[in-house]
């Protein structure tokens, strides 16, 4: 995407000669059905070190009519890729930039999107990374804050919040005026504004003489679904645990949550104005997973508050500390929090982020933690699992070796020195240096300056009685991904040993060692003597980041009896090694279902069971050998239907058996199941078909045949709501025809018209993996468009595109073949090529899994 960047040496280069001071921005969305372009006004007083130099300023519009650098009119025709050049500054300056910038429908800039439902417009913005500049001329860069005043002119009745409280708006006409107080000190990507007739809760977060305000806000259509209490309650208690744990108030005057549509993101930590996808207002009934899930991302906003709002990064090689700061901290908020609903949160982070970090960390395109950000779309395909979750999962290790007490006082000590300001690593290194006596700079060059994954194994050797006669733990540092930088490495870890034994068919802990690894072998001479136990769980608790192993016994044991840990963490960290292994080739698809029927029915915890649900669906599809794969898929199938009948009535294990019998039914009786439910002439009890149900049920029977247009249409008729049309979209993308995959790919790669939530819709049902020979095709088309796509999309729909139509099913070396010949002839921008890459490594790493599940069936 040409001509939008900006490199680190740039953005350096600016930020020695400027201080920026003040932003105050009109904004003219008076006509905002008609769409198109609004008017902008900016005017920002900033000094430079150097009388004379030139820079210039950044803007991503269709026109600009007016620029004014200190009085002198300036000629608006130089006004070129994004940038506004400003010769022969002053001591003191003051620009005024007045363009026409566009909407958009793409989650980036000015959202603008028209609810089906009251025919109502609804706008908000969306900045990370680089994006305020599609809404206002300003410096487009983390470590250049400033203070930023809105006046914001809109319809008579609409309601519009930023980053300051709402004014009262003023104008007698069928527009108004909302005038805004200036902000404190913050970067350009956390300013905000969220503008139409939302509907908001109201409520005042107290503690001693601090009274905070705080608002919910969603559209009148979501507001019968908006359990405003419930989001209250969590965000109290962050409120109140951050508080503590940070010595420092909240930094802003009031606290505001917007639940927006088409949101690309899970959330976003605009100071003071965060904004939220809007499907966290749920529709119909979720698992307590999805609760547990929408109370993190709100506490992991309100963390940014004080960890990337307060105190920024200085460039955006330092966004892992952002995210990662921010991942840890909604964990160990949810499972310390006085009255938290979740205080396993560690299971759900070991299942979840750890999982996804591990993914990552052996991609080609695996990277240290602290990368190495050299301009801006290095970082727009940086959000990764290594920025989110092996940073998080660091910090967690960082917490175990220096002390969670010294661990918030180096942070206490942080927000106070650097309040307002931007910082580098070494900053919080430093501070938690002070606070904990130790030294981390070994720490932080072993593990946030190196990539790849270790890998803990016990070495247990018994004596003639069955007792310990060694016992350590060794470590591994796999070679890194062909194509990635650096070399693996060992590292420190400071891990717990749990020792368990069987009583009555429960697995006990009767035994926790917590010890420091250090290179490739170490002895644990505590273990030495004992009798050896059922199962020895290296890295119990979680508290290192490694993939562990278990030893042959406790692999046994473990195999019969993984629902009998009597507490949900060993389980899950149990279920991850066995997913590990599958993925690694270490265990075969065939016998990871295996163990999955055998445990997932003792499986309490519903978040594992959700995530094993989907690990055994892809383990199937992607891992198992293409001539027994039909056979695992109606044993899973079967699997899911029974369980699903066994269900307790109304529980969230019913809901979660119905989603994984939707997902894979395929016999007619299970496809009959699935109508029959939909027309309800079938009933389970407890089982509410509700409107995401129905969806979920209409989706497969619209992919295996049974569902056609007519079925789609009226169920759009019963749900013509956004997320209606967003499930036609993808029932009508999945149908198993011809015709209907060229219509989709038509829509989505030949036509720029789709909104980001449709085209993400329509890619979902597109890719169907019972299609395989019906989607064969279209993997040369892939290659003929991907490049173009880059060129002329925007970030966030052209990585929808490369990501989700990579042929991906199609697992032969072909398709390795095809990607490696287009890599060495499209010439690809490196985010573009680490994206296709990465798709790449997907197929590869199948195609060694399959070859091990068919050696497996050959036993």
């Amino acid at each position: 995407m040409p001509g939008t960047n900006l490199t680190r040496e740039e953005a350096r280069t600016r930020a020695d000669l400027l201080r920026v001071d003040a932003y105050d921005i009109e904004l003219d969305l008076s006509s905002p059905r008609e769409g198109g372009t609004f008017r902008s006004t900016t005017v920002v007083r900033f000094t430079a070190t150097t009388p004379g130099a030139d820079t210039f300023i950044d803007l991503v519009a269709p026109s600009v009519e007016e620029i004014t650098l200190n009085g002198a009119p300036l000629d608006p025709s130089t006004f070129a890729d994004s940038r506004i050049p400003l010769p022969n500054l002053a001591a003191e300056n003051e620009l005024r930039v007045v363009a026409d910038c566009a909407y958009t429908n793409t989650g980036e800039g000015l959202h603008l999107f028209v609810d089906p439902v009251d025919g109502e417009t609804y706008l908000y913005t969306q900045f990370e990374v680089p994006d305020a500049r599609r809404v206002f001329a300003n410096f487009e860069q983390p470590d250049l804050k400033a203070s930023f005043a809105f006046t914001v002119t809109a319809p008579r009745g609409w309601v519009v919040v930023s980053n300051s409280p709402t004014p009262e708006p003023v104008g007698e006409g069928d527009t108004q005026v909302w005038k805004f107080e200036p902000t404190g000190r913050i970067s350009t990507y956390i300013t905000a504004l969220i503008a139409g007739p939302y509907v908001g809760v109201f409520d005042t977060y107290e503690n001693g003489e601090q009274r905070v305000p705080l608002g919910v806000y969603c559209r009148p259509s979501l507001r019968e679904f908006l359990d405003a209490e419930a989001i209250f309650e969590v965000t109290k208690q962050g409120f109140d645990y951050f508080q503590e744990k940070f010595d420092y108030p909240y930094p802003f005057a009031k606290y505001d949550q917007l639940f927006v549509p088409e949101f690309n993101a899970g959330a976003m930590e605009n100071a003071g104005a965060v904004t939220f996808r809007d499907q966290y207002v749920f529709r119909s009934k979720v698992t307590d997973a999805a609760y547990e899930a929408r109370a993190a991302t709100i506490l992991h906003e309100l963390a940014h508050m004080w960890f990337g709002d307060l105190v920024t990064m200085e460039w955006w090689n330092d966004l892992w500390l952002n995210e990662s700061f921010a991942t840890f901290a909604e964990a160990v908020c949810q499972a310390e929090a006085p009255g938290s609903r979740w205080p396993q949160s560690w299971t759900t982070f070991a299942n979840q982020m750890k999982t996804w970090a591990y993914r990552q960390d052996q991609l080609p395109s695996t990277h240290p933690i602290m990368a190495d950000i050299n301009d801006l779309e290095d970082v727009q395909v940086n959000f990764d699992g290594i920025t989110y979750a092996k940073g998080a999962s660091v910090l967690k290790q960082l917490v175990a070796y220096v002390g969670q007490d010294a661990f918030f006082q180096g942070v206490q000590a942080y927000f106070k020195r650097h309040a307002w300001g931007n910082t580098r690593l070494g900053d919080l290194l430093g501070a938690l240096e002070e606070a904990s006596g130790r030294d981390l700079k070994a720490w932080s060059k072993s593990w946030l300056e190196t990539a790849g994954i270790n890998v803990l194994r016990p070495s247990i050797v018994l004596n003639t009685d069955g007792e310990i006669e060694s016992f350590a733990v060794l470590q591994e540092a796999p070679a890194l991904p062909a194509g990635a930088k650096g070399e693996a490495v060992l590292r420190p870890h400071r891990i717990a040993i749990g020792l368990y034994e069987l009583a009555d068919g429960a697995l006990v802990r009767t035994d926790r060692i917590e010890l420091d690894v250090d290179g490739p072998r170490t002895e644990v001479p505590e273990l030495v003597g004992r009798h050896r136990p059922a199962v020895v769980l290296l890295n119990d608790d979680d508290l290192s980041y490694a993939k562990i192993r278990l030893d042959e016994d406790s692999m046994a044991v473990v195999t019969e009896h993984l629902g009998g840990f009597a507490e949900s963490l060993p389980r899950a960290l149990c279920w991850a090694s066995a997913w590990d292994m599958t993925r690694d080739g270490e265990l075969a698809a065939r016998d990871y279902l295996s163990l999955a029927l055998s445990g997932i029915g003792r499986e309490s915890d519903i978040g594992v069971v959700q995530s094993v649900q989907r690990q055994v669906k892809l383990a199937l599809d992607a891992y198992a050998d293409p001539d027994w794969r039909e056979e695992g898929l109606t044993r899973w199938a079967a699997a899911a239907e029974e369980h699903l009948r066994a269900a307790e009535p109304g529980s969230d294990h019913q809901l979660a058996w119905a989603r994984a019998l939707a997902s894979v039914a395929r016999t007619d009786g299970q496809l009959a199941l699935l109508a029959g439910l939909l027309d309800g002439s079938v009933e389970i009890k407890g089982l509410a078909v509700d409107t995401e149900l129905r969806w979920t049920l209409l989706t497969r029977l619209s992919a295996t045949g049974r569902a056609d247009e007519a079925a789609v249409a009226a169920e759009l008729e019963r749900d013509n709501t956004a997320a209606g049309q967003e499930h036609a979209a993808t029932c009508r993308a999945a149908r198993p025809t011809a015709e209907a995959k060229a219509e989709a790919w038509a829509a989505v790669v030949e036509s720029d018209k789709l909104t980001n939530y449709v085209q993400e819709a329509v890619i979902a049902g597109f890719q169907q993996s019972d299609q395989r020979e019906l989607l064969a095709p279209y993997a040369a088309k892939y290659f003929a468009a991907v490049k173009g796509v880059w060129e002329t999309r925007s970030h966030e729909i052209s990585q929808q595109i490369i990501v989700g139509l990579y042929p991906a099913l199609q697992v032969s070396e072909a398709t390795l073949a095809a990607t490696d010949a287009w890599l060495a002839e499209a010439e690809p921008a490196p985010a573009l090529r680490r994206q296709v890459v990465e798709a790449r490594a997907g197929v590869e790493r199948a195609l060694k899994a399959q070859a091990v599940d068919r050696a497996a069936g050959g036993r």
